[in-house]
């Protein structure tokens, strides 16, 4: 599947992060659309959110937040999610150091290594389903 229409703002942000991160973010942005449809998530809605492109599903409500950036004064690529969640502290009981954490909010990945795709896209995954698992029972 490749990733729908880019909004013109959304493109605006794209365009005010430096290469190589991205040339990485916009990667993840095509993994982001792909993992949404392989979760039957419905639509994604694409807007920004703090000035950063940022992936909600709007319509059915299923999944929390993704966004995309950078962390301040760091040059990896971001993807951030919600801190209220649980989804990070998941994602480092899962994957240990497959990646580099900032906090309870991001994952940090090295534009300069390749993208770890498949370990991305189950956090992905995890997020964009998140208040849908989160009403299944135990």
């Amino acid at each position: 599947m490749t990733a729908p229409a880019m909004p013109s703002q959304v493109r605006a942000a794209f365009v005010s992060i430096a290469s190589p991160a991205r040339e990485q973010l916009l990667e993840i942005r095509r993994m982001i659309f792909e993992v949404a449809q392989a979760a039957g998530v419905g639509p994604l809605t694409e807007t920004l959110k703090w000035g950063e492109p940022a992936y909600l599903t709007e319509a059915s409500k299923a999944g929390s937040t993704v966004r995309l950036g950078q962390v301040k004064g760091d040059a990896r690529a971001a993807v951030l999610l919600n801190c209220n969640t649980t989804l990070v502290a998941g994602f480092r009981e899962m994957f240990g150091d497959a990646f580099v954490y900032h906090g309870n909010r991001a994952i940090l990945i090295d534009p300069h290594r390749p993208l770890p795709e498949t370990p991305l896209a189950m956090c992905l995954a995890c997020a964009l389903t998140y208040h849908r698992n989160k009403k299944l029972p135990a």
